[in-house]
């Protein structure tokens, strides 16, 4: 989403045709933002393949290379050859991260450990957003913040002449917080401890030791995760990094075609990181039919291809210990649920409340818009379901408008709605898709789902 085009995009999405085919989703947006900032920071060249092209991965790239990285397309890979771990430029021009608050977030703890000025910047979605969770840290590591608002953007850091190590037991599981803190470590004399009592994505660890870093994780017996990395070591470009399939992004054609009649599609090379796999263990759970075929390795990850064909659902308690496996996908959840026999009740939500929007209260209301039973509460959501999409008043699923709040997940999650519903739904604005996923409506047309422009009711 470019801040010169702010006309709206409304997209319909109706049902008709079963979804049938194969196809691959984006790489992954977590591994990919880090594969430019591991690759901009080690010594010599990295070569990455399946990034995913998002404005928001572009963004993170275009800050390395600001920061002295250069970065170059060759056919399909992207080259970069990286600075040296410790030897970051200072930054000429403020660091415009559009909406990408993992890159934001991440790149603040890289450059936060080095003795100069960095500005970051923007979009009106970024800028709502709290950055306090992670410059908290930052503070105790010896980061000068100074922020137009409480700890949002525009925002400037300057980091000390050199930076203290410290142990940071994160208040919340956030695996931004965990890597800003590893990656403020990477220019930190001595060790940095992050203490994690709840895991979350663990790809900041397995890539620093991919790339060379001296990093040692170790689950203690109360399940509590400490992870120490040493400070101002070398980091070695990978010759060969593939970025896998990304999960969040799998989501969307998995429920599609689990919910739009006599579907039976596969998505190949998707990521099985245990730590990001919550969304298919509860889809299989409610009686999905989702074949997880050709296990394999990439890239140091888990991968797989996954055949999914239409199910009858039923509802479930999902365990709120499961949020940070699947905290982006419960948008997508929900709109499974409204097809699943009975309630599907998901606690634990609290972190939804500040993603690129209240997402909480984005279904809530997109599910209010189109006839689905549901209640919300402060961190939990409930959806009463009805297999054959009839809402509690006898009306059919759909007919509703959605306001997106510029959140892709949401845009996204109810357009899937839309492709098994009586009615087609209509979301206000579809052009942030392009942040993460940009081939949606073209891979989701490919198996034959209808999703084309609209014109909003005036």
């Amino acid at each position: 989403m470019h801040s010169d085009d702010q006309t709206p995009r409304p997209l319909r999405a109706s049902s008709g045709t079963p979804l049938r085919g194969t196809a691959r989703v984006p790489g992954d947006k977590s591994i990919s933002h880090r594969a430019f900032l591991f690759g901009g920071l080690a010594s010599g060249t990295t070569r990455i393949t399946g990034l995913l092209e998002g404005e928001d991965v572009i963004a993170t790239g275009r800050a390395m290379v600001a920061m002295g990285a250069l970065i170059r397309r060759e056919g399909e890979a992207f080259v970069v050859d990286g600075v040296g771990n410790g030897c970051l430029l200072e930054p000429e021009a403020p660091l415009d991260f559009g909406n990408a608050g993992t890159g934001a977030r991440l790149t603040m703890g890289l450059a936060g450990a080095y003795n100069f000025g960095a500005t970051f910047i923007g979009d009106a979605s970024l800028s709502k957003r709290p950055m306090g969770r992670v410059l908290d840290p930052l503070r105790e590591m010896g980061v000068q913040v100074v922020a137009r608002s409480k700890d949002r953007l525009p925002l400037s850091i300057h980091g000390p002449k050199m930076t203290a190590p410290i142990a940071y037991r994160v208040p919340m599981p956030s695996a931004q917080v965990k890597s800003a803190v590893l990656l403020a470590g990477l220019n930190t004399p001595g060790v940095t401890t992050v203490i994690e009592p709840i895991a979350t994505r663990d790809h900041t660890e397995k890539m620093l030791a991919g790339f060379g870093a001296a990093i040692d994780v170790e689950t203690k017996a109360d399940g509590v995760r400490h992870i120490r990395l040493e400070g101002q070591g070398e980091l070695i470009g990978l010759a060969d990094f593939q970025v896998p399939g990304d999960p969040s992004s799998a989501a969307f054609p998995v429920v599609a075609a689990l919910i739009v009649e006599g579907s039976d599609v596969t998505i190949e090379t998707v990521l099985m990181n245990p730590t990001r796999t919550g969304l298919i263990e509860t889809l299989i759970e409610m009686g999905g039919s989702i074949e997880i075929l050709n296990r394999r390795t990439e890239g140091g990850e888990d991968v797989a291809d996954l055949r999914v064909r239409h199910s009858a659902l039923t509802g479930v308690e999902v365990p709120p210990e499961r949020a940070p496996s699947m905290i982006d996908e419960y948008p997508a959840l929900a709109v499974a649920a409204a097809f699943a026999k009975g309630r599907t009740t998901m606690r634990g939500l609290e972190e939804l409340r500040v993603k690129e929007s209240d997402r909480l209260s984005a279904v809530a209301a997109g599910l209010a818009a189109n006839n689905i039973a549901h209640e919300e509460g402060a961190d939990w959501l409930i959806v009463d379901g009805n297999p054959d999409g009839v809402g509690a008043n006898g009306e059919g699923y759909g007919k509703g408008t959605v306001t997106t709040h510029l959140d892709h997940r949401i845009a996204m999650s109810f357009l899937v709605l839309g492709l098994a519903s009586a009615h087609a739904v209509t979301v206000d604005d579809g052009r942030m898709i392009a942040t993460s996923f940009p081939e949606f409506a073209g891979m989701m047309a490919g198996f034959g789902g209808a999703i084309e422009a609209a014109a909003l009711d005036p």
